[in-house]
């Protein structure tokens, strides 16, 4: 395979959060392919219960300080990073006190979804997407992992899909379990809207929108699916399919078939 650019959106990297299926794909997929000779850029979000001494993160001044409007409201955008030195990579952090740095993940301290988790997984896809324009990185590949980048294939192919930084790029997909439990609130749909993205684009989907229906939007608007844990909604793929997006299945040796996967996304290039 002719050596690539690859974006990697990931919702959680082990081991700022704890190891799980997606955290250690979220490190393992992007130190694989970089040990393949490709190209990466590692992105998540600064969660709260990451901590910044013990992780040795750091504000990037010159990438901060853009404000992202969302709900009519202003959010400023943060840019940390820091390195796993074991791994050899290096992790940008998407942060903002409304939506990260003061909160734990995806649920509250009782377990209980944030009511906001639409607005933050919108800050995040448009906080990374800003963020690669600005670094003037062209990815050939950007490979989104977990619910909180699900609405970056909606953005690259819409909202984005003029920007230099993106034209081209092939978007990959993985699916892993369900995560969170409600939906994302009947305003969500409203927050999404922007640049291209409006309610005209949006009204085949649910006004409710919960996490199948946010791997629907997803799938969408990828140009690949990856099943990336055993066990993922059957429905999820069959929808895929159905649509004739590639799906490449679950994989415990991965890296080389999802080098593979990549690879199909360049028919012009066999």
């Amino acid at each position: 395979m002719a050596k690539k650019k690859i974006l990697f959106i990931n919702q959680e990297i082990s081991p700022y959060v704890p190891d799980n299926t997606l955290s250690l794909m979220g490190k393992n997929l992007p130190q694989a392919m970089q040990e393949r000779s490709h190209e990466i850029r590692t992105f998540m979000p600064k969660w709260g219960t990451i901590n910044e001494r013990r992780g040795q993160l750091h504000e990037v001044i010159r990438l901060s300080g853009m404000n992202l409007i969302i709900n009519d409201t202003d959010h400023p955008l943060i840019i940390k990073v820091a390195s796993i030195q074991s791994a050899r990579i290096q992790v940008y952090f998407i942060d903002n006190d409304d939506y990260f740095s003061k909160r734990q993940m995806d649920k509250d301290e009782n377990g209980v979804d944030y009511a906001d988790n639409g607005e933050r997984a919108i800050f995040f896809a448009r906080g990374v997407l800003e963020t690669v324009k600005k670094l003037r990185w062209v990815p050939d590949i950007i490979h989104c992992q977990g619910w909180m980048s699900a609405v970056v294939p909606l953005y690259v192919k819409t909202a984005y899909h003029d920007e230099p930084s993106f034209a081209d790029a092939k978007v990959v997909t993985s699916l892993f379990t369900k995560s969170i439990e409600k939906d994302l609130g009947e305003n969500f749909k409203k927050c999404l809207e922007f640049r291209d993205v409006n309610a005209d684009l949006l009204k085949g989907y649910s006004d409710h929108i919960d996490f199948d229906e946010l791997g629907k939007l997803a799938i969408d608007y990828s140009d690949g699916i990856v099943q990336a844990a055993p066990e993922v909604n059957v429905e999820l793929l069959d929808y895929a399919k159905g649509k004739n997006i590639p799906v490449l299945g679950y994989q415990e040796d991965f890296a080389d078939a999802y080098e593979a996967f990549y690879e199909t996304l360049f028919p012009d290039e066999a």
